[in-house]
């Protein structure tokens, strides 16, 4: 299991990267998103127009949450990503599963970090697993074959550049 975690931009960019190289050796891929449901974001675009073997679940919220600060239905989003995204993982018709952006699903509360832990115990062997996300559990970095930490040294948004296309979605 591999977990990108950390303040910096790229965790995701990091695991896509990843899906791309597993992609042209003909593995397949899905992708369940937490907290991101545009589907006109470039990556998902690119996926539906040259992966045909890479499939993307996307979270059926997609607001900023604060800690302490969400609905019953933030934890009903976050638990039904984690059963489709369990069950890819399960089936074993996939090579490799990117659970996007479930660290700050754990980290908040919303998804119990022995949930997922049970869930990489019972995986297939051949099934590789990514996590992302600020803020990875203890147990699940522990758990990891690989972490890495995207530190964050500037980001143009605080110098009041907005998102662009291509870069940033």
């Amino acid at each position: 299991m591999l977990v990108y975690t950390g303040n910096g931009k790229g965790k995701t960019t990091a695991a896509l990267g990843l899906a791309l190289r597993a992609s042209g050796h003909g593995e397949k891929i899905f992708m369940v998103q937490f907290r991101k449901n545009d589907p006109s974001y470039g990556e998902i675009q690119a996926i539906q127009k040259f992966l045909p073997d890479f499939t993307v679940v996307q979270s059926n919220k997609d607001r900023i949450l604060v800690r302490g600060y969400f609905m019953q239905e933030d934890i009903n989003d976050a638990h039904n990503g984690f059963l489709q995204g369990k069950s890819a993982v399960l089936s074993g018709r996939y090579d490799l599963v990117i659970f996007d952006e479930i660290n700050i699903a754990m980290d908040y509360d919303l998804l119990p970090v022995e949930d997922v832990l049970q869930m990489l115990e019972q995986k297939p062997s051949h099934v590789d697993i990514v996590l992302t996300g600020r803020n990875a559990p203890q147990a699940i970095m522990d758990a990891a074959d690989l972490v890495s930490e995207v530190k964050e040294i500037k980001h143009p948004f605080k110098s009041g550049i907005k998102a662009r296309k291509g870069i940033e979605f």
